[in-house]
């Protein structure tokens, strides 16, 4: 690949689809955090559809196809219906506080390089435009971990942390990962869950039982990442 290819990529198409389902935020709350999700669908179209059928009563701000093809759903400053039951940072009703992105993603395969590049520029304009930092960037397991597994174990949250998109540990102490994880934001769960949601964000192919790698990592998210429980995030 010569010096000049990047710069000689097609930009991605960024086409308005507007869906039905949405609403105003609650309570004045604006975005503090962003929601990224796959679709668990065979095709973008397939997904499109859906997002858009009053009948479904499913949205999202954004889809993204597997071509990179950005589709503007929602208004950011409405309130779409991508998170549903769940929280963090202690704090519910994620739909009013945050921006849903989809991924067009059957959830078996990996993210092209086309939809990963979309992503990006469109996280930074979203991060921007709402003063959001790296941790306000989640995926739908991470809020809702006993119910959710998207965006899966394929997608690369560590090529976003390298660009100031998203967090990632790195080893510290090793303390109580429950405790832990309810600092970094993670909402109320069986352990079994946090561990399953939080491995397959950090520790996508570790097996077996609760570890002190485990521990560490969660101890470090927590005391670079900690969430103020009585306040905006930060």
């Amino acid at each position: 690949m010569g010096p000049n290819a990047i710069s000689q990529r097609p930009e991605p198409l960024n086409l308005t689809h507007p869906s039905p389902n949405f609403g105003p935020r609650r309570d004045g709350l604006r975005p503090e955090l962003i929601v990224i999700h796959y679709t668990a669908m065979q095709s973008a179209k397939a997904a499109l559809e859906r997002l858009c059928d009053p009948v479904a009563e499913v949205s999202a701000h954004y889809l993204i196809a597997e071509d990179g093809t950005l589709y503007s759903l929602v208004a950011e400053d409405q309130r779409a219906w991508h998170a549903g039951a769940g929280g963090w940072g202690g704090r519910e009703d994620v739909n009013s506080r945050s921006i849903g992105i989809e991924l067009a993603n059957t959830g078996a395969h990996p993210f092209p390089e086309p939809q990963m590049v979309t992503l990006e520029a469109l996280l930074l304009q979203i991060m921007t435009r709402w003063d959001i930092g790296a941790q306000g960037v989640i995926g739908h397991s991470d809020m809702a971990p006993e119910r959710k597994f998207d965006p899966g174990t394929r997608f690369d949250w560590q090529r976003l942390a390298r660009q100031g998109l998203s967090v990632w540990p790195q080893p510290g102490r090793a303390g109580d990962f429950v405790a832990d994880a309810r600092r970094f934001g993670y909402p109320d769960a069986p352990a079994e869950a946090l561990l399953q949601a939080f491995r397959q964000r950090f520790r996508p192919f570790a097996k077996g039982a609760l570890d002190d790698t485990d521990r560490a990592l969660m101890g470090d998210l927590a005391t670079r990442f900690p969430v103020d429980r009585n306040a905006g995030l930060t």
